[in-house]
């Protein structure tokens, strides 16, 4: 079984905050093998590839509520902030949501390089 605490600290969460909805760490073990298969990032991806704010936003939206619910501070922290560049908008996709959307990316793989490197996912 994966050292979850260890897992955590590497990708800048909240364990001990985890550990209080979800009771164990094999259960966390497991949401965290299904966050690898969530598609909200790749839904985000493709949003922002064609330009649509809405999607986008509500790609993001969701991608900060799954971080959230798992206690993954660090892509909290980035989606959120994606997903407040996006809301309000004239329906189209600001140019500080591209720069924004940059880090999502690169914390998005640096959460999921960390899951795998300590999971066997």
């Amino acid at each position: 079984s994966m050292d979850t605490a260890k897992c955590y600290e590497a990708f800048g969460g909240n364990y001990e905050d985890v550990l209080q909805r979800i009771p164990g760490s094999a259960l966390i073990e497991k949401f965290l093998g299904k966050f690898l298969d969530d598609t909200s990032f790749d839904e985000l991806c493709s949003c922002m590839e064609n330009g649509d704010c809405k999607g986008a936003f509500s790609a993001a939206h969701t991608l900060k509520g799954v971080s959230a619910n798992l206690g993954i501070t660090s892509l909290f922290k980035s989606a959120d902030v994606l997903t407040e560049s996006l809301r309000n908008t004239d329906g189209n996709i600001p140019e500080e949501a591209y720069i924004l959307f940059e880090d999502v990316k690169s914390v998005y793989e640096m959460v999921v390089n960390t899951i795998r490197e300590f999971g066997e996912f």
